[in-house]
């Protein structure tokens, strides 16, 4: 990709977002009712490509479930609000009532209550009782002191997410999670990111991680990019972790390391470009924040909202539109894309004649400014 002047002494790439991206339709089309959306990763099985971010917003214990039921997969935030708090619901509720001057400091103040260790495998066991597959997350810095706990209480997918993970991090104040070793040494598979490099994304590919994730996270009302000046549009971040899967299938004589794009999944629309363009599974936070069981009551914010020293995001108001299973899989309502998530996109596949997810990779698709860039998740 050619270099675009910024000035003499600087230069830069053209990347583009998801909303410059379109799907071409093929000669051929299909019934969206003959289109599979199954997605597996290491030993696991979903009906959906579809992961919950883990926000307390989203995900508590029983979202989980209902995600679960429904065909996806819910990431619990093992350092939120359930894993701090015995019964966090009247802090949930607090939050709701916040006037935009208190809610951040509201918020880093609940979420300075210690983790326990007791309440993260209490809630993984709840979610694992109920029979469906358990995913938790954990910050690279907070990754090591609490991961026996994780799996101890029977986690299935352990998830590290941060705005920022490299295999190579060096710090002068304390020792760095070596991925490669703890991956290797860890009974579960392991999803880590985020990135947005080739780079970075084939060097987290070489710890062993069964999965990336590709962007920064951090929900609608994340401020990365205001606060750090740190931002890769997604559609070019999806392509080119999506080509480091692929030489890295090449330099490992066949090992394939999942990709999904955590970031800008704000309706039905970028959900099947992010995939086109080579995802292959998506990481969802605000459409799901507007469920009637979402935790967040209408309100949705990601764990940068609390950093102690330098927060960058915000509580948002994303409002109630329906259920769980209306926005997953309908019926719609509303034509804005924000209700039957998976309906959509098989209804995409089917325009563009692909029966299956590995298939729909392969879709032609077309630069095509289609107005103002969506905002993250």
């Amino acid at each position: 990709m050619t270099d675009v002047e910024i000035g003499r002494g600087k230069t830069g790439r053209r990347a583009y977002s998801l909303n410059e991206i379109g799907i071409v339709p093929a000669r051929r089309t299909r019934d969206p009712e003959e289109v599979s959306i199954a997605w597996q990763i290491d030993a696991y099985r979903f009906d959906l490509p579809l992961m919950a971010c883990p926000m307390d917003s989203v995900v508590s214990p029983a979202t989980a479930i209902a995600i679960g039921q429904l065909g996806g997969l819910a990431v619990l935030d093992l350092e939120g609000l359930w894993t701090r708090y015995e019964d966090p619901e009247p802090l949930l509720a607090e939050v709701t009532e916040l006037d935009e001057q208190a809610a951040t400091r509201r918020l880093q103040a609940m979420y300075a209550e210690p983790i326990s260790e007791d309440l993260i495998g209490r809630r993984i066991e709840e979610v694992a009782r109920a029979g469906v597959t358990t995913a938790a997350s954990l910050s690279p810095q907070r990754t090591a002191r609490y991961a026996k706990a994780v799996v101890d209480a029977g986690a299935d997918i352990f998830v590290i997410r941060g705005t920022t993970v490299s295999a190579e991090h060096v710090s002068g104040r304390a020792e760095p999670l070596n991925l490669k070793q703890f991956i290797y040494e860890l009974d579960v598979p392991v999803v880590v990111g985020g990135c947005a490099t080739y780079t970075a994304a084939l060097h987290l590919m070489r710890t062993g991680a069964a999965g990336v994730l590709v962007g920064f996270g951090g929900g609608s009302g994340h401020t990365t990019v205001k606060v750090l000046g740190v931002a890769v549009p997604m559609a070019t971040a999806i392509a080119d972790v999506a080509a480091a899967r692929r030489d890295y299938l090449d330099e490992s004589g066949g090992r394939y390391v999942h990709v999904i794009a955590d970031g800008s999944m704000t309706a039905s629309g970028d959900i099947a470009k992010a995939l086109a363009i080579g995802a292959d599974a998506v990481m969802v936070g605000s459409p799901l924040a507007r469920a009637a069981e979402a935790p967040g009551r209408g309100y949705h914010w990601g764990s940068e909202a609390n950093h102690t020293e330098l927060p960058r995001g915000a509580r948002v108001r994303v409002g109630t539109i329906g259920t769980l299973e209306q926005i997953l899989h309908g019926p719609s309502t509303v034509p804005d894309g924000s209700m039957n998530l998976m309906g959509a996109l098989r209804r995409t596949m089917a325009t563009a004649g692909y029966s299956d997810l590995k298939e729909f990779q392969r879709v032609e698709v077309v630069v095509a400014d289609s107005g103002p860039p969506a905002r993250n998740q």
